[in-house]
């Protein structure tokens, strides 16, 4: 593949931070860099609570245990990666489905409001490729005026912002993923960003076995840990914490050039009429994780992928629906037609490779090539 979809960012600094703690030669878990990368992320968010996680799945899983769900009804999108369905079946709740609005590909809040009813606990957006989701002001309306929870799914949007208030501050809670494609990365990683200290207490407890810490950590205490329920061994290991400190000090650099590349797409994709190209609302701040396209329908989208492959271009489609994969189908009796926003937008999106370091070169080239497309075709 001459162009892959993405590749993570580092630099010295990020090595030398991770080196730092392998030739330290202890604490490559439970090491001072898990809270200071904690305390950094509370910071920069504007929370009053991070918990580290060893991946954004681990964090929503946690979250939604600490947040007792079973049993109860939990609204997500369809359009969305995985983890944020199968993290609910998890957590012992219900997923129910709704659509997703087709300008910046966040949770509808008028399908959200149709699927209330008295099983409902949570709704559960996410914010799309670096996106704020357009309805999730409302979104939080509709949760207020419910009494229900409103839980943000935020691992590709890290940054973004409505009129400089950053998502994952609407919810009552939200996570963030640190996986290698985010916009800061440790590899694998993830976290739960809270004001509650209720919460951040039983997810700490979750996230670590059940175990009730002592003033020294365990590797450090002679001393006998209890441990007052069942959890999991979802912690972030040292290594991965230092490097996201590392990753989080030059997050506004990595944000400018993903913006400066998005917006070069952007002005020579526009004039292409057969092509969406991804457009900020007034007032939304994109921090575009990803760079993702609009087709006139799922023949000319497939076509163009397989076209892009053959010269070397990878993309993706993000997302397929959730609601049509072999698990919700046979579970929860989802099918075809069921949501027919989502299945249309789904068989029309592309994702285009973007990345911080990527070369003017390689961007011309995607472009290039994605006019020749056009051009044969016509």
């Amino acid at each position: 593949m001459k162009i892959p979809l993405f590749k993570t960012y580092s630099d010295e600094e990020d090595v030398n931070a991770v080196a730092e703690v392998i030739k330290r030669g202890t604490y490559w878990a439970i090491g001072p860099e898990v809270e200071e990368f904690e305390k950094a992320i509370a910071r920069y968010i504007g929370r009053k609570y991070a918990l580290v996680f060893n991946s954004g799945t681990s964090a929503l899983h946690a979250l939604l245990l600490a947040y007792d769900i079973k049993g109860k009804e939990v609204i997500v999108p369809s359009f969305t990666f995985i983890s944020t369905a199968n993290t609910v079946v998890l957590a012992g709740g219900i997923p129910v489905f709704a659509e997703s609005e087709s300008e910046t590909f966040g949770l509808d809040a008028d399908d959200v409001e149709r699927k209330i009813n008295k099983k409902t606990r949570v709704i559960l957006p996410i914010h799309y490729g670096g996106f704020p989701a357009k309805d999730i002001e409302k979104l939080r309306k509709i949760a207020d005026k419910h009494k229900l929870l409103l839980i943000e799914d935020n691992a590709e949007s890290l940054g973004a912002s409505i009129n400089g208030k950053k998502t994952g501050t609407f919810g009552d809670s939200a996570i963030l993923s640190f996986c290698q494609n985010k916009i800061i990365s440790t590899g694998e990683g993830g976290a739960i960003i809270t004001d509650s200290a209720d919460i951040y207490e039983k997810a700490k407890l979750l996230r670590s076995h059940g175990r009730v810490e002592l003033e020294k950590d365990y590797f450090s205490s002679a001393e006998d840990n209890d441990y007052i329920q069942v959890g999991y061994n979802y912690r972030m290991c040292s290594m991965c914490a230092a490097l996201g400190l590392s990753q989080l000090k030059k997050i506004d650099k990595l944000i400018s050039l993903r913006r400066e590349h998005a917006k070069y797409l952007n002005t020579n994709l526009s004039d292409i009429k057969e092509i969406i190209t991804p457009k900020e609302i007034k007032g939304n701040f994109c921090v575009y994780q990803m760079y993702t396209i609009i087709l006139k329908d799922s023949k000319l989208r497939n076509d163009l992928q397989e076209f892009l492959l053959d010269k070397g271009v990878m993309s993706k489609v993000y997302f397929n629906p959730a609601h049509l994969k072999t698990f919700y189908k046979n579970n929860f009796g989802c099918k075809e037609g069921d949501f027919k926003i989502t299945e249309e937008l789904s068989g029309k999106v592309l994702t285009l490779p973007l990345y911080p370091h990527i070369s003017r070169k390689d961007l011309d080239f995607i472009i290039s090539k994605i006019k020749e497309f056009f051009t044969v075709g016509d």
